[in-house]
């Protein structure tokens, strides 16, 4: 039995916190929102995010300092946004014990994945703590619900990996080692951003005859073809493209209804504005952020990313969801 602090309790914070407690596992939890602590202490569920979700024996908390004295894994689930911030909060409390495991891939503001980010500051803090990147195909409702899935734990050491693979797979959840956790962050990181793309093919699709199967088909194709290439320069593996992290974790964000990047490309698709769906949305769509990342470590590195040029072109407001599909589709 493991004994885990889940940091972030929305949608997927809460359904890994699940899982694991139905193993068996100790977990606590940590929010910042004050209705959600509350719909956990008084009713054992999380009605914001996860509503049909019994959360069976998880003990939370708004106090950030309560996660830390018996606890062996400290899970980071909270939004790329954000995640740096409540990692300077939490140095003071580590000890040499705590495994961090990160569940917010990407790349942080400037020119380091997240993962590179938190290492610096806890080096910077004289910490030596292990760190791990979990990322694979895991919509929150369903793996709550014990749909099985399989997801990629990644760390520079494999035998903490593998470690970490074992500890904390369950009957459903089946985590697999890798040792290239440059790659697994950039692939989470960047199906974010196909997903968007194929969420405008569904908003097409509500507003006239434009939207499709075979249109949805090619965006994808383009996008993982894109990905593919970018994400080499960038240092991922190619190995890691086919895999979880990869094709697993990009199919089902860009096509699940639950997907909330899919969610927000929808909502661009059908012809809302950007800012106007992102007030609709009360989860974080990371794939906005996500693309304007990646053109910028494109542009430092004078590559060609036509497939992201024309979403970030979408979402300046210069150019229609149909031409940009077009424009994506044309690489």
């Amino acid at each position: 039995m493991a004994h885990i602090s889940v940091l972030g309790l929305g949608n997927w914070g809460t359904a890994i916190a699940r899982m694991w407690l139905l193993e068996g596992h100790k977990v606590k939890g940590w929010t910042i929102e004050q209705d959600v602590y509350e719909s956990i202490m008084s009713t054992g569920i999380n009605a914001k995010y996860l509503p049909e979700i019994e959360l069976p024996g998880l003990d939370v908390s708004m106090r950030i300092e309560d996660m830390f004295d018996g606890s062996e894994i400290i899970v980071l689930a909270v939004p790329s946004s954000v995640i740096l911030d409540v990692v300077a909060e939490i140095i003071p409390y580590l000890r040499p014990s705590h495994v961090l495991l990160d569940l917010a891939k990407g790349l942080a503001p400037g020119s380091k994945l997240i993962s590179e980010s938190i290492e610096s500051m806890l080096d910077a803090a004289g910490k030596s703590n292990t760190l791990a990147v979990v990322t694979g195909p895991t919509i929150a409702p369903e793996a709550a619900k014990g749909v099985m899935t399989t997801a990629l734990v990644a760390s520079e050491d494999r035998s903490v990996a593998k470690a970490l693979a074992e500890s904390l797979s369950t009957s459903t959840f089946i985590l697999k080692p890798a040792s290239d956790p440059v790659g697994a962050e950039l692939w989470g990181a960047f199906k974010n951003v196909v997903a968007l793309a194929c969420g405008l093919v569904d908003g097409l699709k509500q507003v006239g005859d434009l939207g499709g199967d075979n249109l949805k088909a090619a965006i994808f194709m383009s996008g993982f073809k894109e990905g593919c290439l970018l994400l080499a320069e960038l240092g991922a593996k190619p190995e890691v493209a086919f895999g979880p992290a990869g094709l697993g974790d990009l199919y089902v964000t860009a096509t699940s209804p639950f997907g909330r990047n899919r969610t927000m490309g929808e909502k661009l698709g059908s012809g809302k504005s950007l800012e106007q769906a992102l007030k609709e949305m009360h989860m974080v769509a990371e794939g906005v952020r996500a693309a304007r990342m990646f053109s910028e470590r494109a542009q430092d590195l004078n590559l060609n990313i036509p497939f992201t040029k024309a979403l970030n072109t979408l979402l300046d407001g210069d150019i229609d969801p149909e031409e940009c599909c077009r424009r994506m589709v044309a690489m």
